[in-house]
This record gives C-alpha cells, sequence and structure tokens, in this order.
C-alpha cells in the first residue's frame, strides 16, 4: 500500500470514544462565554473538518447538522443557521478528505481555508437574509485563525492514535 506523504508513521484506529470526546470539548469551547468577539475562532468546526477528514464514516454530514442544531439553540441564532453551515463544511471535508490527507499538515491548513471562509460566509449570509446587523470586519480573521489551529489540532487529536516508537529492529511495523 501506498503511504500519502504527509503520513510519517502508520496510526493506530481511532477510538470511538476519543473522537465523542474531542467533539464535546469542541462544543464546549463553542459554548464558553468569551465575550462573543467576532474573529473568535469556530473550535466545533475545527474538529469536526478533522474528524471528517481521517474519519469519514465515523463522523459525517449528519453529525455536523446535528452539532449546528445545538449550536443555534445555544446562541439564540435562527435556527439552521450553523446546522446549514456545518452541514456544508462537512460535506466540504468529506468531499476533499482523500486529497487532503497527502499533503503536509501546513499544507492542509491552506487546503481548509476556503471550507472555513465557506462556512462563515453561509452563516453570515442567513444572519443578514433575517436582519440581523453586521457583525464586522473582524469576522474576517476568525477562518483565518481556524485555519492557524489546524496543525495544533491535527497534533492533538492524532495523538492517541500514534504507534509507541518499537525497540525490535526484527519487526518491520
Amino acid at each position: 500500500m501506498i503511504m500519502p506523504r504527509g503520513a510519517g508513521q502508520l496510526l493506530l484506529p481511532a477510538n470511538p470514544w476519543f473522537i465523542a470526546f474531542s467533539l464535546l470539548i469542541g462544543l464546549m469551547l463553542d459554548m464558553v462565554p468569551l465575550g462573543r468577539w467576532p474573529a473568535m475562532p469556530d473550535f466545533l468546526a475545527i474538529v469536526l473538518v478533522f474528524w471528517n477528514v481521517h474519519q469519514p464514516r465515523r463522523v459525517g454530514v449528519g453529525w455536523a447538522f446535528l452539532f449546528g442544531l445545538l449550536i443555534d439553540v445555544h446562541h439564540g441564532a435562527l435556527l439552521g443557521q450553523h446546522a446549514l453551515a456545518y452541514s456544508l463544511l462537512g460535506f466540504g471535508a468529506v468531499a476533499l478528505h482523500r486529497r487532503l490527507l497527502w499533503f503536509s499538515v501546513p499544507v492542509q491548513a491552506v487546503h481548509v481555508l476556503p471550507l472555513f471562509v465557506m462556512t462563515h460566509a453561509v452563516s453570515l449570509l442567513l444572519r443578514l437574509l433575517v436582519g440581523g446587523m453586521w457583525p464586522g470586519w473582524a469576522l474576517l480573521a476568525a477562518p483565518l485563525f481556524e485555519a492557524a489551529l489546524w496543525p495544533v489540532a491535527s497534533v492533538l487529536l492524532l495523538a492517541p492514535q500514534r504507534r509507541a516508537p518499537d525497540r525490535d529492529k526484527h519487526r518491520p511495523l
């Protein structure tokens, strides 16, 4: 089997409990009231994209929709605003997942940046269509922060799957 260039080693299978735990941590980080600064990165979106890229059969568009509804209810936003944005984000991530894994992590961050921009654009467009206020130009920085956090998310979320260095010189794996 040919391994992607970005993969330095074989990974253990992802634990479903760890996936669920990381999604709940992302949800809780989005629910923390940090003053509602418009450029605050969407941690749940980062975790959703990560698992949609690395485990598309376990975390798909349906989970993105469900978490979007939870964020809508928590923020008191138009019901379905974040659900639609997260569903499109999940679809885009699943569509890119095979190609994205061939690149190194910094190049992956550049490739997921348009997904984050699209998510914020859809959410903003829906907010403005129903008569919401313009949040300001600082909103343009949020996708940049999310793309900048992609390498950090990759290191943290792949850490439990990394194999310990094998000291046996006679075993290839």
